[in-house]
């Protein structure tokens, strides 16, 4: 593995306004060039979801990022510290949601969570301290299961405390790799909703890994799709989806007939049919093109 290699000139300004910074951020194993120039910037608050097909560096991006492995070269901040060198206290500023984790089966729930909260508190910001236990338990759902032996606990319980874990020091920014495998629809709803009060109330900065577009799409302010070792796609579902096609489907039925008509103005078509024709449209939908098949094109356009 190559040593950590900062670009010169101006690189090497910090952006005091980004919670995250990449710039030409390279990797490579031996001859393998994993990341080839690597960029985006993540501002306080932000939710981001980083896509790609299997193979295309995103976990090694995201272990660079939590300061696990040292890039062969770039420029890397999060929370304006190089996470390579990153100590305890920064350390303690970020929380990460892996895909499993299974140890200290014997304790119970609340337990190992106040256990793991003291940890963070000689670090913490007398404005931001580590959650209360029982509001954190409360907020992942599993209250019920406060006493229980974690290794008693279900699959979709048990990813309901690695959120827990990932987030019981209030984190300034928090990594979360595909975060709602295992969980049932409420589930999943009930960590939406908790990804959104995170971002709203609190302030933090989210980096989302998943192969889940559906929850992207829902999750994320932006979208990163990285091929090829580069960020090849950043923007939100809709302006990526305009970048495929500027085109919206507009369905309706009248008179017991179906339609379909492509448009770029669809509230502008809208209107005219309902000046034209008033109650007598029926079944409308607008349809844009979903986030599932931008990505499909926009990684078919990177292969060809």
């Amino acid at each position: 593995m190559g040593a950590v290699s900062e670009l010169e000139g101006d690189l090497d300004q910090v952006n005091t306004d980004a919670a995250i910074e990449v710039r030409d951020l390279r990797m490579a194993y031996g001859p393998k060039r994993v990341l080839q120039g690597v960029d985006f910037t993540v501002g306080a608050g932000e939710v981001i979801a980083l896509l790609g097909p299997n193979g295309a560096g995103k976990t090694t991006t995201i272990e660079i990022l939590e300061g696990f492995r040292a890039p062969s070269g770039g420029h890397v901040r999060v929370l304006g510290t190089e996470p390579i060198r990153g100590d305890e206290r920064w350390r303690a500023r970020l929380g990460v949601v892996l895909q499993s984790w299974r140890d200290h089966g014997r304790w119970r729930v609340h337990q190992l969570l106040h256990h793991l909260s003291r940890y963070y508190e000689p670090y913490a910001n007398p404005a931001r301290r580590p959650f209360d236990i029982a509001e954190l338990i409360d907020a992942v759902g599993l209250t019920e299961q406060a006493g229980q032996r974690i290794n008693r606990l279900s699959g979709g319980q048990r990813r309901r405390l690695d959120v827990a874990i990932g987030i019981v020091g209030r984190p300034e920014v928090l990594f979360l790799d595909e975060p709602t495998a295992g969980f049932d629809p409420q589930a999943r709803r009930d960590f939406h909703d908790l990804v959104h009060r995170l971002s709203d109330l609190d302030d933090t900065t989210i980096l989302l890994t998943t192969h889940d577009l559906d929850e992207a799409e829902k999750l994320a302010d932006r979208i990163l799709i990285l091929s090829g070792g580069r960020i090849v796609a950043d923007g939100s579902p809709d302006q990526l989806s305009r970048q495929i096609s500027r085109d919206a489907q507009v369905r309706w039925s009248r008179g017991g007939e179906h339609f379909v008509h492509a448009t770029e103005d669809a509230t502008g078509f809208v209107r005219g049919l309902f000046e034209q024709y008033g109650t007598e449209i029926g079944d409308l939908e607008v349809r844009r093109a979903t986030l599932e098949d931008t990505y499909m094109a926009i990684l078919k356009r990177e292969e060809a």
